[in-house]
């Protein structure tokens, strides 16, 4: 078939079906040609070396399940790191799942406050009860974690605004939502040491999700986009208030070093 022919073909189909062009729409080479033309990033953000946030990069991450969905071990790391150098006393997080990353941060924050669709909503999107019984198992039964039920889309966040050192945004990964989400996300700081952190920036650590990186940078204040960066083998966009040495992306370039993994099974964990 040519390319008349699938053309013509197409314009049918979308004709027929008109939610099909949101297909064409949201293909990742459309968003990532659409923002490079528009801001002339063609290789993302500035990468971020972990290292140059954390010169002795160490973090034990658990409890973590390894199931379906889960933020990379990484990621929770990155989390960690930030909560102990930024001495954050309150934490925030878009979207919950099975609460690994707010029970990691738990314990190095002292208060943290996490953002979920309730359990009603869950199973009238899903239809599954189990799937929406798994959310916040790790964190449901932690002192400092406050649980809160709403879609961050419509949720008021007014009582929450300017109290918050780390934001963690892990909710809906589509562009309006996340764009909702990174403007939320920046009344909530509390002040200008506080940091705000998406999962998600990647489909994985060198691979741009430019949907959400367009959501990310037209959420953000343009005084505020040279803080940007992606953080080094991770799936992780940051904000960070500084002026940190940063290079460019270069996939599937030579690894020049490595990390170290250590893994013990945990049963009938106490969180549980």
């Amino acid at each position: 078939m040519n390319k008349i022919c699938k053309g013509l073909r197409a314009l049918k189909l979308i004709m027929r079906h008109p939610y099909l062009l949101n297909n064409v729409l949201d293909d990742e080479d459309v968003c990532k040609e659409q923002f490079c033309r528009k801001y002339a990033l063609p290789d993302g953000l500035p990468l971020l070396r972990l290292e140059t946030l954390f010169p002795d990069f160490a973090e034990t991450v658990s409890p973590y399940a390894y199931l379906s969905g889960a933020t990379m071990p990484i990621d929770i790391a990155l989390l960690k790191a930030l909560a102990r150098r930024q001495n954050a006393q309150r934490y925030f997080e878009i979207g919950t799942w099975r609460g690994e990353s707010v029970a990691n941060v738990a314990s190095v924050v002292p208060q943290c406050v996490t953002l979920n669709l309730s359990r009603e909503e869950i199973v009238a999107l899903t239809g599954d009860e189990r799937y929406a019984d798994a959310h916040a198992v790790f964190s449901k039964n932690l002192d400092n974690v406050t649980h809160l039920q709403g879609n961050s889309q419509t949720f008021d966040f007014s009582q929450y605004k300017g109290q918050f050192d780390l934001v963690f945004v892990d909710g809906d990964h589509h562009y309006e939502s996340v764009r909702k989400d990174t403007e939320t996300a920046f009344t909530l700081l509390h002040n200008d040491n506080s940091v705000i952190v998406w999962h998600d920036y990647g489909y994985d650590p060198e691979t741009i999700r430019w949907s959400v990186l367009s959501a990310i940078w037209e959420g953000t204040p343009p005084e505020k986009r040279p803080h940007l960066y992606h953080v080094a083998n991770t799936m992780c966009a940051i904000y960070i208030p500084e002026r940190l040495q940063a290079e460019k992306l270069v996939p599937h370039a030579t690894p020049d070093h490595f990390y170290e993994v250590k893994l013990k099974s945990v049963r009938n964990a106490p969180s549980l």
